[in-house]
């Protein structure tokens, strides 16, 4: 039997006896039913919202973007359905929206929005900061074109949502490899420091050093996110330093953030380095 399940079918079926069903396993969503005790994935609670529509949803947003590839999306978060009902249970987010044919697919043998509809939903729904990172995760796990979106958007243009996804969609970059980075990234774009570029890989004779998260290899700068594994874990510690001291003898200046750190002070601190390596602000594309 399938780790989720419609409580009636299984009964039908005779997979279980009533009283079985209610010894045993425990609702997740009205009718929908797992074990007692299982921990339930991203994948169980979505087949189960899938399963609670009665296989008539289409799963959508962050859902969606998790079953395309996506990383960084936890297992509790609301499952977003494309269906007809003014009362879903909790956990489940369900929209009474358009989706043409061509807007849906059958992704891990779930029906879910294509990628193109997923990235149109979660630009339009989500506030800037965490639709911008949500759709840096989708274009790292299965790119798309952001011109497909906007064409998209074209079909409903008194949608929900629609400038919020056009003021997002040019600062999507799928080389952002946490939401910690697009946070760092849209940072320092909003301080007005020149367009910098992601993933900058740093050859050292015929070898690849170092991919920097991000920078502006034109002045020498860069700028990387350390997250608490480069601090507890010793071995990275020693590879880190290591590599610090080549990228200086390289000529880079690095600026390594924590979680610590102020926004203010991370931005001053780069601001600084760049205006020592020749940046201008005059000069920059604000």
């Amino acid at each position: 039997m399938a780790a989720v399940f419609i409580g009636s079918e299984a009964i039908a079926s005779a997979d279980v006896t009533r009283h079985e069903l209610q010894r045993w396993y425990a609702p997740i969503y009205p009718g929908v039913y797992a074990a007692k005790g299982q921990q339930l994935s991203l994948r169980h609670r979505t087949e189960g919202a899938w399963l609670w529509s009665r296989r008539r949803a289409i799963v959508a947003g962050v859902a969606a973007s998790a079953l395309h590839g996506a990383q960084w999306v936890d297992a509790d978060i609301p499952i977003e359905l494309v269906w007809s009902n003014t009362r879903p249970p909790r956990g489940i987010v369900a929209r009474e929206q358009p989706l043409a044919d061509d807007e849906a697919a059958r992704v891990a043998g779930l029906p879910v929005t294509t990628l193109v509809r997923t990235a149109y939903d979660l630009g339009r729904y989500l506030p800037r900061r965490q639709a911008v990172a949500r759709l840096d995760a989708l274009m790292r796990a299965t790119p798309f074109s952001t011109e497909d979106v906007l064409q998209l958007a074209e079909r409903y243009p008194a949608a929900r949502g629609i400038r919020r996804l056009r003021s997002v969609l040019h600062l999507v970059d799928g080389g952002a490899a946490s939401p910690k980075e697009t946070w760092l990234r849209l940072l320092l774009v909003d301080a007005g420091l020149p367009t910098l570029t992601t993933q900058i890989p740093v050859v050292d004779r015929y070898h690849v050093l170092a991919m920097l998260d991000m920078g502006w290899p034109e002045f020498g700068v860069a700028v990387e996110y350390d997250g608490d594994h480069h601090r507890s874990d010793r071995r990275q510690y020693v590879k880190d330093q290591w590599r610090l001291r080549k990228l200086a003898e390289l000529g880079w200046v690095t600026i390594r953030v924590i979680a610590e750190d102020t926004p203010k002070d991370v931005v001053e601190r780069v601001r600084r380095a760049l205006l020592a390596r020749g940046w201008r602000p005059e000069s920059s594309s604000l």
